[in-house]
């Protein structure tokens, strides 16, 4: 079945979601706070330069019967999460990531928080869209949101090295940390209802345009 160049511009509408329009946020709370305050926070929004929409993840689980194989359905699985940062020169984003890994574990000993509750935190990636000329909207930078994940119960694991050397030159310093996730939830969809059943929204963190 051939379909017509109006088709596919009709199902592109938006002009299709775009891997750079996107924006990470991690909701202050009791866990961590933003090494240089508010305006650290407002940096992390800018400085995450990449991150991921998470995998969805169902194993199965082979039964054998009667000479065959038959597939049920086994647990769901979520993968850890990845965000890459640019370091800002007061390393106020950096300071803040591993003061938190700090909270759960200590330099000098083995000395740290116990209760996941005082360690775990949220985190929200959003794609974003390119609002339509025509809108007359006052949007920011004429993007609005399009869809939302909300990662829950999420905790730093590795926070990368820094190579430095005397042969690099026209480059920012970048860093990586690896989240740990309990779990993540589609918690905005422009297009319709995305929060799914048996999600915690006592801890849910809503995210703003």
């Amino acid at each position: 079945m051939s379909h017509s160049i109006a088709e596919i511009k009709k199902s592109l509408n938006g002009g299709g979601a775009r891997p750079n329009l996107f924006e990470v946020t991690f909701p202050q709370n009791n866990v961590f706070t933003f090494e240089g305050g508010s305006d650290s926070q407002l940096d992390s929004t800018v400085l995450v330069k990449a991150a991921q929409l998470p995998a969805s993840n169902v194993a199965s689980i082979d039964v054998p019967f009667r000479g065959r194989i038959m597939k049920v359905a086994g647990d769901r699985t979520f993968d850890t999460w990845t965000v890459t940062v640019i370091n800002d020169v007061d390393f106020n984003l950096r300071t803040t990531f591993q003061n938190w890994m700090q909270k759960i574990a200590q330099y000098a000993d083995a000395s740290g928080e116990a209760n996941p509750t005082d360690y775990k935190s949220t985190a929200v990636v959003k794609q974003l869209g390119r609002l339509a000329s025509d809108t007359g909207t006052t949007a920011k930078a004429g993007l609005e949101r399009v869809y939302e994940y909300t990662f829950f119960g999420i905790f730093p694991t590795n926070i990368s090295a820094i190579d430095l050397s005397y042969d690099t030159a026209d480059t920012i310093e970048e860093f990586t940390v690896e989240f740990q996730v309990d779990y993540w939830a589609p918690t905005f969809n422009k297009g319709g209802t995305a929060v799914t059943d048996n999600v915690d929204t006592t801890s849910q963190v809503q995210g703003t345009d």
